[in-house]
């Protein structure tokens, strides 16, 4: 490597230097004399651009830059899990011990803890042959996930050792009959996806405990949803339930350039959390990666190929993970921000030329993949990302390239936020494209009247649309009482089924089997009605009975014995309805 590189420039997180001859792009190099760490992302003759993941106040012209011939990297292995890393995956919590509370540039922490050990079991013996992605061995990661040790990409050969008992993630659990040592830990680029075997159809759903995306706009596992929303409409706190109450095995979740206190509340808030599926710490299978606001911007860009990177990890283990990103908006804005630094000619409102192709290679990492190695290995990958449009306008370019490449829209509103109605999913703005493929796994699943329900409630929503221009116009006292029943059994489905308390016990997540009787309770009042009011029954005493209240309450009744309680509240409404019915037209 040249000696003599050095800055010859500096324009915020943008450095230039001379003297690099031999480098490449994407690689990692260190600035200055306190070794800050910053990515060439362009090269002109000997002359590099860099862009610095680390506070560039106090940096000088004529300091030193040295390569390390290496792309920006991720260390894979044990002690992932639980743990909260910045965008460049330096752990926070080594780095406090070592520097404070405040992070200081140029700290240099090991990534995966060195000082622990931990118990490995080797699933192969000398004399198998081994190849990419075959697992290893086991370790016992957290009291809930199993770690697999993977075989690494790119390797393969006959296994001449397999050693059994606590060791390090850098000591040789494994050496091939060509010497080739295999720990425990491996290192990935972060803008190189991992290979797999083959990618799959999302044909299994990626359940939330939601009513309103499971039923409404429901994600395939491997898919990718976009929430965008103004502020306050509620993305983070959707972000956090889905982390809790989905069925992903290991949850990544990346705070791209959120506000400090947000990403307070969440890093004392998550260990809190008890995971409803095991019982345990929800931290046992989750991994933060955390950049807020006010970290350094170049950090924020690399902060969601950091995540993906670990998303795919444990995907190739065989796990289903989600990623939530929150935000891309934020992503985005770090990229304007760099490359306006760089000079590069400016897009839509200021944003690179080739933002739609970032956010398009972003969200193809998503998949239901068949894993590389021995086995049927099956992983997916589901990322649920928030965009955080300025001024809620939804025209924006993150807000539409976000709408082009993800599977399905989640849109939030202000003005169902301001009512307090959440999640604030705007049902007659939303859409989903995996509807068709999980069709089937619904049917089966569930049961054949799910579709059918489906399809009933979006009409009723619908004439319910249609009707709110009248409404404002005349006033609802003016409407004929089938269409003033529209109005009231749409309200009784948007408070009773849509709307969902994220912090009740009880409604905070509902199962599958829940939602569709709850929803069979909510139509079959509202078709039983409508057969009432073709029989001039005035509606009022329809509404007026008991039974009306406890449907609409249904969401908060405990699972146990769920379906025997709606089936009661059904044939009662029933007996009360036809004491309704004149005689002689029962």
């Amino acid at each position: 490597m040249n000696t003599k590189s050095e800055i010859i420039q500096i324009s915020g997180p943008a450095v230039i230097a001379k003297g690099m001859t031999g480098t490449r792009m994407l690689d990692i190099v260190k600035v200055g004399k306190e070794g800050l760490v910053g990515e060439i992302i362009r090269l002109d003759g000997d002359t590099a651009f860099i862009q610095v993941y680390e506070d560039t106040w106090g940096l000088r012209v004529g300091e030193p830059v040295i390569s390390t011939n290496e792309p920006l990297t991720v260390e894979l292995g044990p002690g992932l899990l639980g743990g909260v890393f910045d965008g460049i995956q330096r752990p926070l919590h080594s780095i406090e011990d070592k520097a404070g509370s405040f992070i200081k540039r140029g700290v240099a922490v090991d990534i995966l803890p060195r000082d622990k050990k931990w118990a490995f079991k080797p699933t192969v013996k000398p004399g198998d042959t081994v190849e990419q992605g075959d697992v290893l061995g086991l370790v016992q990661e957290t009291p809930t996930l199993e770690h697999r040790i993977l075989c690494p990409p790119g390797v393969s050969g006959a296994i001449a050792e397999a050693k059994e008992g606590e060791f390090l993630v850098t000591d040789p659990v494994v050496t091939l009959e060509d010497g080739t040592p295999l720990s425990m830990m491996q290192k990935w680029p972060v803008k190189m996806g991992r290979p797999v075997k083959e990618k799959l159809p999302p044909t299994e759903p990626f359940i939330t405990g939601q009513r309103i995306f499971d039923t409404l706009f429901p994600i395939a596992m491997g898919g990718s949803a976009t929430i965008p929303g103004g502020f306050g409409t509620g993305k983070t706190v959707v972000e956090q339930t889905l982390a809790k109450f989905s069925n992903a095995d290991v949850i990544v979740y990346v705070g791209c350039g959120e506000r400090g206190n947000e990403m307070t509340d969440v890093l004392t808030e998550f260990p809190e959390l008890e995971d409803p599926r095991t019982g345990g710490p929800l931290m046992d299978r989750t991994v933060l990666v955390v950049n807020t606001s006010n970290m350094p911007v170049a950090a924020r860009e690399a902060s969601i190929y950091t995540g993906i990177t670990l998303a795919e990890y444990y995907r190739d283990m065989g796990y289903s993970v989600a990623l939530m990103a929150d935000s891309s908006s934020r992503w985005a804005e770090a990229l304007r921000e760099i490359s306006s630094r760089l000079e590069e000619m400016p897009g839509e409102e200021g944003y690179p030329t080739y933002l739609a192709t970032r956010l398009a290679a972003f969200y193809e990492r998503s998949g239901r993949v068949a894993c590389l190695g021995k086995g049927n290995r099956i992983g997916a990958v589901t990322i649920v990302a928030a965009v955080s449009p300025p001024g809620a306008d939804f025209s924006e370019p993150v807000t539409q390239i976000s709408q082009r490449v993800a599977g399905a829209l989640w849109a939030l509103d202000s003005s169902l936020a301001f009512r307090r109605h959440f999640p604030s999913v705007n049902w007659n703005r939303s859409y989903t494209l995996y509807y068709d493929l999980l069709k089937e796994w619904f049917d089966k699943e569930i049961g054949r009247d799910w579709t059918t329900q489906r399809t009933e409630m979006m009409a009723l929503l619908q004439k319910d649309a249609d009707l709110q221009e009248i409404v404002q116009l005349v006033g609802p006292d003016s409407l004929q009482d089938s269409e003033r029943l529209i109005l009231e059994a749409s309200r009784m489905v948007r408070e009773g089924f849509l709307q969902q308390n994220a912090f009740s016990e009880v409604d905070g997540s509902c199962s599958l089997q829940k939602q569709r009787w709850v929803l069979k309770a909510l139509l079959t009042f509202y078709e039983e009605a409508e057969k009432l009011v073709a029989k001039n029954i005035p509606l009022q005493s329809i509404l007026d009975l008991p039974v009306r209240e406890r449907i609409s309450t249904l969401k908060e009744v405990p699972d146990e014995g769920f379906e025997d309680h709606c089936k009661g509240l059904l044939d009662e409404m029933a007996d009360r309805m036809g004491e309704l019915t004149p005689e002689g037209e029962q």
